[in-house]
């Protein structure tokens, strides 16, 4: 099967508006307090890295800060914004001064007007003058002002690097304020943005379709990857994955990040056996995270859609999908008891030991999720929430909520005075081998409510009709779906 879609050309319009967007909130931070207005933000783009001690370059991806505000794709750049009150919103890009040899090995060494009219910067130079540039446009007395990016990112526990070069001692440097503003200007996403991960959406979407379609039995998992690869790449551009594919059959579908080099997706499937696919393409920088399998938790996922609008806090929602997986559970005669008593015992974290799910952009656990003064809940289950916000409109957010049966969790479980009287332990058992079940849309919250941009079979009728070869009707949504807001 081919595609009814075409990559769409991306205009650098859209990190000019992420730069204004940043200066924006700047200005209105530092106008309530006594930080100087004056200064420059500066940001270091990624460095290319070889495996190991050998001259293989691994694929280079940009560091998602910088890519954000200069939608830069080559490696080793700086940029810098301009803030002072006279040249407000100036950007200055530094580019590698590469040497003579980069033309025969690795294609025409590109000139700095090309770059200062590709991206739509106000000046070019190379990164060995970032000190006497910034010196020449600087505006106030004393040492200039370097806002620089360092902060911790909540999902990873991980510091971002804040920008280094040679002379950065002739300037003041503040590490606290840039990080937290930048984070904040990235949860609310743009029309420009929507429109990114919409076709990311949509490209994945319909390589999901290709995947149900292709599927048989005594395939291997990576096969089924591989499908998923070949599609994204061969009609939407998409050269890199969100993250790792997670193609997961059998007792495999209960791992959680099932996929990586200890699990690398090499089962075979079996008659019978559970399949669970959680695998996006990534366009543009902007990604898409979308997980298929047997729509068990289907009931749970869409009554966390339908509820979801402005103001409803995300906890909320977790908590609600928790007891509609335990009522369903609790049908299937696999729980025994008092729903709301599971709750206050926390069974649901048994089942589902993740979160409900993560706000999504450029990084697939895009930042965040924990403002400043935030502090993650205790509970099970609820410990491991990407975030504990109020929903606003303009966030992109996964819904994924799954049910697994878990050895490490439910032995633990059956032998606790709290949870054992839950659960039917005959039933259980049988499941035991079962792996789990997951359902993952990307959703735009709205004014109104919210938007699926995931255009997926979800329904029992729907992947059985696909896998034998019916039309699936969201094949041309994407005009539709993003309908005023072109990229």
């Amino acid at each position: 099967m081919g595609s009814s879609l075409w990559p769409p050309k991306v205009s650098m319009e859209l990190h000019v508006k992420n730069r204004e967007k940043l200066l924006a909130s700047l200005r209105q931070h530092l106008s309530d307090s006594s930080r100087p207005l004056h200064g420059f933000v500066l940001l270091q783009g990624g460095e290319e890295q070889t495996r190991y001690d050998t001259d293989h370059l691994e694929l280079f991806r940009q560091e998602s800060f910088f890519a954000y505000l200069f939608g830069v794709t080559e490696p080793g750049f700086y940029g810098a914004i301009v803030r002072s009150d006279i040249a407000t919103g100036d950007s200055l890009l530094f580019a590698p001064r590469l040497p003579s040899e980069y033309a025969v090995w690795l294609g025409k060494i590109k000139q700095l007007s090309y770059f200062k009219e590709h991206y739509m910067v106000s000046t070019t130079s190379f990164s060995d003058e970032i000190a006497s540039v910034l010196q020449q446009h600087y505006q106030g007395a004393g040492k200039p002002l370097l806002f620089l990016l360092h902060g911790l990112n909540t999902d990873s526990n991980n510091f971002s690097k804040p920008a280094e070069f040679q002379g950065i001692d002739k300037f003041d440097k503040d590490l606290t304020t840039l990080h937290p503003i930048l984070t904040e200007c990235r949860v609310i996403k743009s029309k420009l943005e929507i429109a990114l991960i919409q076709f990311a959406n949509d490209i994945s979407s319909e390589a999901h379709v290709e995947v149900m379609r292709k599927t048989k039995v005594g395939m291997k998992e990576y096969q089924l990857e591989s499908i998923f690869l070949h599609h994204t790449y061969m009609y939407g551009g998409c050269r890199h994955c969100s993250y790792t594919c997670i193609c997961a059959t059998g007792e495999n579908s209960a791992v959680l990040h099932y996929g990586h080099a200890a699990a690398p997706n090499d089962k075979t499937l079996e008659d019978g056996d559970m399949a669970l696919f959680d695998m996006g393409a990534e366009y543009n920088f902007y990604g898409s995270d979308i997980t298929c399998s047997f729509p068990a938790v289907l009931d749970a996922h869409n009554a966390v859609i339908s509820s979801m609008k402005p103001g409803v806090n995300w906890v909320d929602m977790h908590i609600l999908a928790e007891k509609v997986i335990l009522e369903s559970l609790k049908r299937g005669n696999i729980l025994l008891g008092d729903v709301e008593d599971m709750m206050a015992a926390r069974l649901g974290a048994v089942f589902m030991p993740h979160g409900l799910g993560h706000f999504l952009g450029i990084d697939t656990h895009d930042p965040g999720g924990y403002l400043q003064g935030l502090e993650r809940r205790k509970e099970p289950g609820l410990k491991s929430l990407r975030t504990i916000r109020d929903l606003q409109e303009g966030m992109v957010i996964t819904v994924e909520p799954g049910c697994y049966f878990i050895d490490a969790l439910l032995l633990p479980a059956m032998n606790s005075p709290m949870t054992t009287k839950f659960l039917n332990q005959e039933a259980i058992n049988r499941y035991k081998d079962f792996g789990g079940v997951r359902i993952e849309s990307d959703v735009l919250v709205t004014a109104a409510g919210c938007y699926n941009m995931t255009k997926c079979p979800r329904e029992i009728g729907e992947i059985e009709g696909v896998m034998a070869g019916a039309p699936w009707p969201a094949k041309n949504i994407s005009t539709h779906a993003r309908n005023g807001l072109e990229i």
